[in-house]
């Protein structure tokens, strides 16, 4: 049976070396990540809706899960947009398609990124959540650049279920999410 590399090493390595840090007595108390969530705003879709198809499609190569349109909520006359239009794009991943998704993102996409130095730390929300900004999807190996019409970028957001951002800092990193040192 299969199992994912980082599923593995969060075993093996991360949950003994934050059981030590921060001194758990439990091993249900040692934090996880629970699911990664993966949003890509089009404000552009309003006059194409073309491009919702097409982020759908690269956002699923992406995720290695099917993604869905997300709708308006409201009029806005000044964006020229109605309540039920499509205006972005998202995907929830949990399990072991997770566990892929953050080993390409570390060790693949994010060296890809033009002048990468590691990402800023301040992407966290006090709750132990984590939100990072991809400012183009090509990174991603699975996006095949001669046939990226235009190039767009998304949010990801790391939920995990530690209490504090001390805490989840200590578990991306040990995953060896690349972290600047500030």
């Amino acid at each position: 049976m299969y199992t994912p590399r980082l599923k593995t090493k969060y075993r093996e390595e991360v949950m003994p070396s934050l059981s030590k840090e921060f001194g758990y007595k439990s091993s249900m108390e040692i934090p996880r990540i629970e699911k990664i969530c993966i949003n890509q705003g089009l404000g552009d879709a309003v006059a194409d809706k073309k491009l919702i198809d097409s982020a759908v499609e690269e956002v699923t190569a992406i995720a290695g899960q099917r993604a869905v349109p997300t709708y308006s909520r409201k009029d806005i006359s000044n964006f020229k947009l109605r309540k039920g239009m499509p205006i972005g794009v998202r995907v929830t991943i949990r399990g072991d398609k997770m566990y892929e998704f953050l080993d390409r993102l570390i060790s693949v996409a994010l060296p890809r990124t033009r002048d990468f130095r590691g990402v800023k730390a301040s992407g966290f929300d006090g709750r132990g959540n984590f939100t990072m900004g991809v400012k183009e999807q090509i990174i991603f190996p699975e996006i095949d650049i001669e046939k990226v019409n235009n190039i767009n970028g998304m949010d990801i957001t790391f939920v995990t279920n530690a209490d504090s951002d001390e805490e989840a800092k200590a578990l991306l990193g040990a995953f060896g999410f690349p972290f600047t040192k500030k």
